[in-house]
């Protein structure tokens, strides 16, 4: 699962302090969907944009993207808009009057995805449905309307921590949603990518971007197939698994370089319902497309070896019959001094997240039959400890082996094996 932006959202070289940041092409170096005028003066080198012309070769691109990513089993997420964050990064986009011919309405930067944007709607909108044809027949895609819509339209919904008397002043400590007017210009876009599709073979999921950490959701627009999160906690599924929807850990970051805490973050959100995990992997950068790149100031981490922790994770919850199975607070009785978290199908499958500790015994309640209990090393997927037992019902007392900071249970019923 990979994410690219559509390209009516640029950054500029020193945003977020990210290093060979692939969302701030060189100078003279930008490709959107847009073609280029023969007006010279577009901020970053090269002529304007005419957003009445289309770039023949940005579609090019960004199919063969797509076709190389479902030659290898990925799944692409085309976020179509971001909220633009400061009015320096806004002085970037093709959308800005100043760099395109079509005399763009002057809309305050907060406003460019709300429907009170002037003539901008008309432009967005076409990309929307120019973008839904040229994507017609891939299968391995889906769409997020907007990238943290909260940040240009912002509602405080929660404070994570009330013992804080500062949470109310950092991003990191506050849940923003986005305001209604923000919403009413979502759910406009999602009606262009369903009329669009209406005549089309194939319709495409629809992914809506609604806050960091956890909240419990109001609503869910029924077009919506994907809730996303960002820097989600496992409560985000938790307290929204009723929605039957993909919750999607949408992006992660910015708390620190360590692969325990990205692989720990995933494995605690999927076990908890999640359905996707998706991280910001610094080790990707211009000049270093393979993933090796070993970044010092980008706000998070990646590399090599956590993707392949991260497969441990995907090979673990493909050894499932998983849709069958769903967060399971009461399997587990206790699990003293770890984090414990079951994903259940119950008396068939179990799996099983310990966070923290060296060793652990966990107290689990089985139905009367057999079973296979195998302890997986959450970092190569070694299998350090398989045990069958016979159960007569009720609770069970089920060691582990030594392990550092995580490992993972798989409990399968002889009916399985």
């Amino acid at each position: 699962y990979t994410r690219i932006f559509t390209g009516s959202y640029v950054e500029n070289p020193k945003s977020f302090g990210i290093e060979k940041n692939n969302l701030a092409p060189a100078e003279n170096r930008l490709i959107v969907p847009w073609a280029r005028s023969s007006v010279p003066g577009y901020i970053n080198g090269g002529n304007k944009f005419d957003l009445d012309k289309w770039d023949s070769e940005y579609f090019k691109r960004l199919k063969d993207f797509i076709s190389e990513a479902g030659k290898r089993g990925i799944i692409v997420e085309v976020t179509l808009f971001s909220s633009t964050y400061q009015d320096g990064y806004w002085m970037f986009s093709p959308l800005h009057p100043s760099n395109n011919i079509n005399n763009i309405d002057k809309t305050a930067r907060k406003k460019i995805q709300t429907l009170d944007n002037g003539n901008m709607l008309q432009y967005q909108e076409k990309m929307v449905r120019k973008i839904v044809q040229e994507l017609k027949e891939f299968d391995n895609i889906f769409y997020e309307i907007q990238n943290e819509p909260w940040s240009d339209q912002t509602v405080t919904a929660h404070i994570l921590n009330q013992y804080d008397e500062e949470s109310n002043k950092l991003w990191k400590r506050v849940v923003d949603l986005a305001s209604d007017a923000s919403l009413e210009w979502q759910e406009t876009i999602v009606s262009y990518i369903k009329d669009e599709e209406s005549g089309l073979q194939h319709k495409h999921l629809i992914a809506q971007n609604y806050c960091n950490f956890l909240y419990p959701l109001e609503n869910v627009l029924p077009d919506i197939s994907i809730i996303n999160f960002h820097y989600a906690w496992p409560d985000a599924a938790s307290l929204n698994y009723g929605w039957d929807r993909v919750l999607n850990l949408d992006e992660t970051g910015f708390a620190g370089k360590e692969d325990m805490t990205y692989r720990k973050q995933a494995w605690n959100f999927i076990i908890s319902g999640g359905g996707a995990y998706n991280h910001l992997d610094y080790s990707f950068a211009v000049g270093y497309e393979d993933g090796t790149y070993e970044h010092k100031t980008s706000p998070g981490g990646g590399s090599v070896n956590l993707r392949s922790q991260l497969k441990v994770l995907k090979d673990f919850m493909y050894s499932f019959d998983f849709i069958r199975m769903k967060p399971d607070n009461m399997a587990i009785k206790k699990a003293p001094g770890v984090f414990a978290r079951a994903l259940t199908e119950a008396g068939k499958q179990y799996a099983i997240y310990i966070d923290g500790g060296e060793g652990c015994e966990i107290e689990l309640g089985l139905p009367e039959g057999v079973y296979k209990a195998d302890w997986i090393n959450t970092k190569n997927g070694d299998i350090k400890k398989t045990e069958m037992f016979s159960h007569s019902g009720g609770y069970i007392i089920l060691s582990s082996p030594q392990y550092n900071d995580d490992i993972a249970l798989r409990v399968l019923s002889n009916k399985l094996f």
